[in-house]
């Protein structure tokens, strides 16, 4: 099996690159600059929405979630570690934070980066930056609650919730937030980016953007 990764540095396509590298498995990674529905129109293509990831497999597989990438590559490839199988006492507790990962933590900060940094300045809305900040620090008081109890969000060992709940904190870095976090989630965090497949993923996508001719500087995901 062989994937190809679309990604943008640290877009929400991070998940995906990050699972490939916890899991060892062999991909091409494409880098495109971000936009891509703006500034790679062939792009479209591939994904009509324009968005990344866009995770395929020479057996047909295409995926454009990133947290549906998380839970795919963790089932079919790490049964009983990154993944929680049904039968298991916690499955229904990873269910919940690999949504609650896009859904409800990444989701509000899309609307941080649109109408705080992306749109023109008379479009932007301060009110709804303030908003959806205080808006996804107080849902993040659930992450801050678990990691006070338990090393890893739930199976008593790391997931892929925990490769998609890590980007949403990466991604509330780059927004400034990181500051703002509780002790257990910051230590959480800390924990998180010191795995080698997390700082190998890192490494791939800079080494690819510069060999692709890509900038390198970072493009977290934002809505349209």
């Amino acid at each position: 099996m062989s994937y190809t990764l679309h990604h943008c540095v640290d877009a929400r396509s991070f998940r995906t690159l990050w699972m490939l590298e916890e899991l060892g498995l062999r991909y091409e990674l494409r880098m495109l600059p971000f936009p891509p529905r703006a500034l790679a129109k062939d792009y479209l293509a591939l994904n009509p929405l324009g968005t990344v990831p866009l995770l395929t497999a020479d057996d047909g597989v295409r995926l454009t979630e990133s947290a549906a990438t998380c839970q795919y590559l963790a089932a079919r490839h790490s049964p009983g570690g990154l993944d929680v199988a049904a039968h298991e006492p916690d499955h229904a507790a990873y269910l919940n934070w690999l949504h609650m990962s896009d859904a409800t933590l990444t989701f509000p900060q899309t609307l941080l980066l649109r109408y705080g940094r992306f749109e023109p300045a008379e479009r932007q809305q301060p009110q709804v930056v303030e908003d959806y900040r205080r808006w996804f620090l107080a849902r993040l008081r659930a992450v801050e609650a678990r990691a006070a109890q338990a090393e890893h969000l739930c199976a008593g060992r790391f997931t892929a919730a925990d490769v998609a709940v890590g980007y949403a904190l990466l991604l509330a870095r780059h927004l400034g937030l990181e500051p703002q976090f509780g002790p257990a989630t910051a230590a959480y965090r800390q924990r998180l980016q010191q795995r080698p497949a997390y700082q190998r993923a890192m490494a791939a996508q800079h080494a690819a953007a510069l060999a692709q001719g890509v900038p390198t500087t970072p493009a977290p995901d934002a809505l349209p």
